[in-house]
């Protein structure tokens, strides 16, 4: 799975739908391309300093590349944001987190954000 590095590419997959669930914060955006699929990683300043922050992104990222090979669809962007939780949340917790994220993404839930939302 290839990752996001581009600021663009984390731009435009804010803008596309979000769902929270549990650890962390999950956004995604379809290419319609039919490439393999993208994934990103990051998390606020406001978690703690840069060692929590790293922290909270090494299980993000470990739990991602077990879960999402089996979820995951060609064609998307998906942006995996960590959540103050995500440090102490047990890594299986972490996993369904993002397994069930994703889920709900991909059946067409409905994004939690509004249009105010900045």
């Amino acid at each position: 799975m290839e990752h996001i590095l581009h600021r663009r590419d984390f731009l435009a997959a804010a803008k596309g739908t979000t769902l929270p669930s549990g650890g962390v914060l999950v956004q995604m955006r379809e290419r319609s391309d039919g490439k393999p699929p993208r994934i990103g990683f990051t998390c606020t300043k406001k978690l703690g300093n840069a060692v929590i922050r790293n922290r909270i992104r090494r299980r993000i990222r470990e739990a991602a590349r077990l879960a999402m090979p089996q979820i995951a669809m060609a064609g998307h962007d998906y942006v995996l944001i960590g959540r103050a939780s995500a440090e102490k949340r047990g890594f299986e917790a972490l996993k369904k987190d993002i397994i069930s994220a994703l889920a709900k993404l991909h059946g067409g839930a409905k994004s939690q954000r509004t249009e105010q939302d900045p």
